[in-house]
């Protein structure tokens, strides 16, 4: 396969100093600038394409350890997609995860998903900016379950973890299938593996605006098991972050993160309308999500709006951290543990060559003076896109 003409950027040692790296970037987005008066979309779509051809993103060494004003080498190749208005950095080695998520905005770049502050191959992978779950979210109790007559066993993924968690894709070097420059497939094959046998595809595609991905596993195993996918972004926070995204109900946890007991949301944690994060450390799967969420950055002026075709996320808010995680996924934590077992709790048995496949879009949008000043947020939620099917399941 050749990728001659796709932004892949493979690691060579910068010879950049740390300060000429620092005043060869865009400015960072929490640097102070004037606000910026406020046009008209199509006036904006115009100056972002004069932009984007002006001050086109390239490929580069360390290209996200560079715009941090830092000096140094990377041993991971990365692929960069980018239009006028957004820009992705991926390193398919990593889990094929995301190293930064950009929104370009007169020439400078404003994070949306938490940037990584130096790629390298011995990174925690908890330090990406997103990366995809399966075949299955979160923490599995005991790292067993029953299912089919049988004892699943499942063993632990993480030397600081107790549990197995989120699965194997996430730990796990995919290939790059195809790329140009808006759009990469990532390809990863676990048919070796155990319990779970699995053949899986990512694809990143930029469509204007919205970064749009699509996760597709194949049970290529001799037995059907329990099947879940999801994705777990970092997202950009500061004090005024707030987020809207409808739930009916939670479930609580234990000190292990296991869930305890289903409960509804409480007031403050229902999110039916743009409001703060909590202060404090939340950690829960909710349950009876509609699919769509929104993100407001109001001192930024910017908001991002969420869609997928599941039915639960995770929300994990660490008191003092300039990230917060919002997850969406098809499953609650431990569903396979739960009443009734993973099919019951989300989950989609697959038997031997049937897929499973889920799609999220993230959709970031300039906020008027006027919306920004609204208490209803109408810019933040104005467009969510259309909501998919609840996962396309098909026997190949």
């Amino acid at each position: 396969m050749s990728v001659a003409n796709s932004a892949v950027r493979r690691p060579t040692r910068s010879t950049v100093s740390a300060g000429a790296a620092a005043a060869s970037v865009p400015p960072s987005a929490s640097s102070a600038a004037p606000v910026s008066p406020v046009v008209s979309p199509a006036a904006a779509a115009r100056r972002a394409r004069l932009e984007a051809a002006t001050h086109p993103v390239l490929p580069g060494p360390s290209t996200s350890a560079v715009a941090i004003g830092a000096a140094g080498s990377s041993d991971v190749a990365c692929v960069t997609l980018a239009n006028a208005y957004l820009r992705l950095d991926v390193a398919p080695q990593l889990g094929g995860g995301i190293t930064r998520f950009d929104w370009r905005s007169e020439g400078a770049f404003e994070p949306v998903f938490r940037r990584c502050e130096c790629v390298s191959a011995r990174m925690d992978p908890n330090e990406l900016a997103c990366y995809p779950l399966l075949p299955y979210s979160n923490r599995i109790g005991a790292g067993r379950f029953h299912f089919g007559g049988r004892d699943i066993e499942v063993p632990r993924n993480r030397a600081s973890e107790p549990l197995p968690i989120h699965g194997d894709g996430w730990l796990a070097p995919w290939s790059i299938e195809s790329a140009d420059r808006e759009n990469v497939r990532l390809v990863l094959d676990r048919s070796d593996g155990e319990p779970y046998s699995y053949r899986a595809a990512l694809t990143y595609a930029l469509d204007g605006a919205t970064l749009a991905m699509t996760l597709e596993v194949e049970n290529t195993g001799r037995e059907a098991l329990p099947f879940g996918l999801g994705v777990h972004p970092f997202l950009a926070r500061d004090t005024n972050t707030e987020l809207s995204a409808p739930a009916s109900g939670l479930w609580l946890s234990g000190q292990d993160w296991l869930p305890v007991r289903h409960v509804p949301a409480p007031p403050a944690w229902q999110f039916g309308v743009a409001y703060p994060l909590p202060a404090q450390l939340v950690n829960h799967a909710f349950s009876g999500w509609s699919g769509r969420a929104a993100v407001v950055w109001e001192r930024r002026r910017l908001s991002l709006s969420i869609c997928a075709n599941t039915d639960y996320y995770v929300l994990y808010t660490p008191p003092g951290a300039d990230f917060f995680c919002f997850e969406p996924v098809d499953h609650p934590i431990n569903a396979v543990n739960l009443h009734g077992g993973g099919d019951a709790n989300g989950m989609t048995v697959l038997a031997h060559g049937e897929r499973l496949v889920r799609r999220f879009a993230f959709t970031v949008e300039r906020m008027d003076m006027r919306a920004s000043a609204s208490p209803h947020r109408a810019g933040a939620r104005g467009r969510t896109g259309a909501r998919g099917g609840k996962g396309a399941r098909a026997r190949t």
